[in-house]
């Protein structure tokens, strides 16, 4: 990690918030295919590190980076950037720091509803933070997100436990496949009138990977609710069903997945 950026947010927790923003957005990438995304991570890092010390410091800053006052800010632009570090770095620091954890989920769940996909890409990295800190607790919380929260929402549950590398304990496998299964059933359950808007095409794409990254881990219910589901005739699952099944990380489970590919056909 570089020493200028370590001095750069040392000085913003301070109180001098513009040389560490004019430098991140300078560092952005943006406009651009691809965000700088290490530098988010060595950002959240750093303030993570500093939180417990000054708690009220690192907020006051945080929620400055993360656009608390909701200007707005134009998409693939160094300012969407600053956001992304604010949101992402909510999100880490309330990983060390507890009691920011409910009221940091509350905040990441209004920034699921953004009509920015690298807004909502910052949504899902900051869940994915609090869940390696908090496992039990963010689960909880997601659980009840998929059930209840908008298609947004549900799409940063999907999208937050769909990480192969939080995938290694079996309550997390059997959380992460039971968000899958509520997100499937509700999408079903859906009425065609309503299946035109853009917020319902976002969630079908997430779906549209997620389903297999978690049956990856757990093939035997993975490839029990794809079965499942393939029989409800509904265009919209059964396009969710065929996409996943093309991904490579299904490729070895040559049987399931031809036997869920002879339901659709």
């Amino acid at each position: 990690m570089h020493d200028t950026l370590a001095s750069l947010v040392e000085r913003a927790v301070m109180g001098s918030y513009r040389p560490l923003e004019f430098y991140l957005r300078e560092q952005s990438r943006l406009p651009g295919p691809r965000a700088n995304l290490e530098l988010v991570n060595d950002v959240s890092s750093l303030l993570a590190a500093t939180v417990p010390k000054y708690p009220d410091k690192v907020r006051s800053l945080l929620d400055y980076f993360a656009n608390g006052n909701r200007k707005m800010v134009q998409s693939n632009t160094p300012a969407e950037f600053v956001m992304l570090c604010g949101i992402v770095g909510y999100g880490e620091c309330a990983a060390v720091y507890a009691p920011w954890r409910a009221e940091v989920q509350e905040m990441l769940k209004h920034y699921a509803c953004s009509s920015y996909w690298r807004i909502r890409e910052a949504v899902t990295m900051g869940y994915q933070r609090l869940l390696d800190a908090d496992m039990q607790g963010t689960l909880a919380y997601l659980m009840q997100l998929a059930r209840e929260g908008s298609l947004l929402q549900q799409r940063a549950a999907i999208a937050a436990v769909a990480e192969p590398m939080l995938l290694v304990s079996q309550t997390m496998i059997v959380a992460a496949l039971e968000i899958q299964r509520i997100a499937l059933e509700r999408l079903h359950g859906i009425a065609a009138v309503e299946r035109r808007n853009e917020d319902f095409r976002t969630l079908k794409r997430t779906l549209g990977y997620t389903l297999s990254v978690v049956t990856a881990v757990n093939p035997e219910e993975g490839f029990a609710l794809m079965r499942a589901c393939a029989v409800w005739n509904d265009a919209d699952i059964t396009w969710i069903l065929r996409e996943n099944l093309k991904k490579k990380r299904l490729a070895k489970f040559i049987e399931d997945t031809e036997g869920v590919s002879q339901l659709l056909a």
